[in-house]
């Protein structure tokens, strides 16, 4: 693919579809007159989506840019995206403050049995002995203080980071594991969270767990039969991560014979329908004013940064990039990670008698992105040139910079 990026230089817009209801507060960090912002626009330069499922064949080939306004990609055909050089951003850790207080929701409301005790007081039926028969009633629906209880965080990142710190704060003893937390993320941790050595051990360990891991082949049933067994009988598990993180027939079947007390998600199934002892929410994790507006804002940042300056940042499949501007002619190139792509590109500059100011190359698995300044435009002539190298996956003239506008 070979792309100018006119609209930031003052030519014809940018052009952002969008395929889901965006906070309008965010959208107004998009400039007027230099982008053009509308629901399944033709023709995008980017799109910018929440849950919907993007399929590969209406991804434009105009589209330089995917961004998601939340941290998972799922519903992203990223290794499609990937071959064809388009960059897919996310907000990691903008909804975060929105999960962690739904998660501390769900586990007061499973402790406490609420679910079952208000729809108890809703199908009573009005009478003379409506308040004798809500006071009979309460009993059934006894339940525990969380304070002193143990609760096992499976994935310590910025989601289970603060379900641990306000966990703690509540009087609850924790527990976790991530096999892939950096010293800096356990040092975020209040000191009496105790990382354990395994997700087996979470789960033996605790009264509640709760999964904050991403969608992996890896973690993909992550809570299956054998874990589940694992529990102490009548252990909460909370899932607010993925649906597929747990097996759901599993998971119904230890409900059902009381291994779990309760099983409290953010992900409905057909499966779960009437069961008692599973509650299950209509995708409510990031669905507050304040979240939408973070994460939104987050990723239309990124797509400007990209677009009108060829940075990467918050890629999933690119690799953080930034280069200072060294001269108004800026070229971005996407390649596969192989040997000797820097030479063939300089080399083809070189030949086109373009001398080169500055470069930045960086990696991220099979994808490199390069940013080069040069001190003359770059013809389309060159451009063409060097999408024709192999392994080159997209080529863009990057427009000059342009005064901020945040």
């Amino acid at each position: 693919m070979v792309e100018d990026t006119p609209g930031a230089a003052g030519g014809a817009p940018l052009r952002i579809a969008t395929w889901n209801a965006i906070s309008a507060k965010a959208l107004r960090r998009f400039p007027a007159g230099a982008y053009e912002v509308g629901h399944a626009l033709a023709d995008p330069d980017a799109i910018l989506l929440r849950s919907h499922a993007l399929e590969a064949a209406a991804v434009a080939a105009t589209v330089k840019a995917v961004a998601r306004s939340g941290a998972g990609v799922n519903n992203i055909p990223v290794a499609e995206m990937s071959r064809r050089g388009i960059p897919v951003f996310n907000a990691p850790g903008a909804n975060a403050n929105a999960v962690k207080e739904l998660v501390m929701a769900a586990i007061l409301l499973a402790a406490r049995n609420l679910v079952p005790a208000i729809d108890a007081v809703r199908a009573l039926a009005p009478g003379p002995d409506w308040e004798k028969r809500v006071e009979d009633g309460k009993k059934a629906f006894a339940g525990v203080e969380v304070r002193g209880k143990t609760l096992a965080v499976v994935g310590l990142g910025a989601i289970g980071g603060l379900v641990a710190e306000a966990a703690h704060a509540l009087g609850l003893r924790v527990v976790g594991h991530d096999p892939k937390a950096t010293p800096e993320t356990l040092a975020r941790l209040p000191s009496p969270v105790r990382v354990l050595a395994s997700v087996d051990e979470c789960f033996a360990a605790a009264d509640f767990v709760t999964l904050h891991v991403p969608l992996l082949e890896s973690t993909r049933h992550l809570a299956d039969a054998r874990r589940l067994a694992l529990c102490r009988p009548g252990a909460v598990l909370l899932n607010f991560s993925r649906a597929a993180i747990v097996d759901e027939e599993a998971v119904a079947a230890a409900v059902g014979d009381g291994r779990l007390k309760a099983y409290v998600c953010d992900f409905p199934s057909p499966r779960f329908a009437g069961r008692r002892g599973i509650v299950a929410l209509p995708h409510l994790g990031a669905s507050t004013e304040e979240a939408e507006e973070a994460s939104a804002a987050m990723v239309i940042d990124q797509l400007r940064d990209f677009l009108e300056d060829g940075t990467v940042r918050n890629a999933v499949n690119f690799p953080s990039v930034e280069m200072p501007r060294g001269s108004p002619f800026r070229v971005a190139i996407a390649n596969a990670n192989v040997p000797n792509m820097l030479g063939m590109i300089s080399s083809t500059m070189a030949a086109s008698g373009l001398n080169i100011h500055n470069m930045v190359n960086k990696s991220k698995g099979e994808v490199a992105y390069t940013l080069v300044d040069l001190d003359s435009e770059a013809s389309g002539e060159v451009l063409r040139s060097l999408s024709r190298i192999e392994g080159v996956l997209s080529v863009r003239r990057v427009p000059p910079p342009q005064e901020p506008s945040r």
